[in-house]
């Protein structure tokens, strides 16, 4: 069975389950339901599609006011979402540059020769990433 077929019946069996319960809910368990629930009556009437149609349509419209109205907040909710992360970044190259400073004399050799170059690397990288972060910011 094909993938859209499968999504097609599972949704249908998920409509019809849904409508069934709704009755029931509704209604006493002996009274019969007031509309025989049916596969080919889950479509609905052209007055409940046509009704459907102008909820979805007004749900559109709001969904398209409200974006026009964040449209600045989001703008600068990038801004100062990048500019944040700048700050992280520059906390991790505070650390490390401590590391580097205290291991200065081992940078050619030595014990903490590894741990120099490790340190150093780590700093670059964040480095770049905050620099990178603020310049971002500032081209938006």
């Amino acid at each position: 069975m094909r993938p859209q077929t499968v999504g097609r019946v599972l949704g249908i069996g998920l409509r019809v389950a849904g409508r069934l319960a709704g009755q029931r809910l509704a209604g006493s368990p002996g009274n019969s339901p007031a509309r025989p629930v049916t596969v080919a009556g889950v479509g609905g009437p052209a007055s409940e599609r046509h009704a459907g149609r102008q909820v979805g349509s007004a749900t559109a419209n709001v969904a398209r006011g409200m974006g026009g109205f964040f449209r600045p907040f989001r703008r600068v909710g990038g801004i100062v979402f990048l500019e944040v992360m700048g700050v992280f970044f520059l906390l991790f190259v505070l650390v490390f540059g401590q590391m580097v400073w205290r291991m200065r004399s081992n940078y050619a050799q030595g014990p903490d020769h590894p741990k120099f170059l490790m340190a150093a690397g780590l700093m670059l990288v964040f480095l770049y990433l905050s620099a990178s972060s603020f310049w971002r910011a500032r081209r938006k």
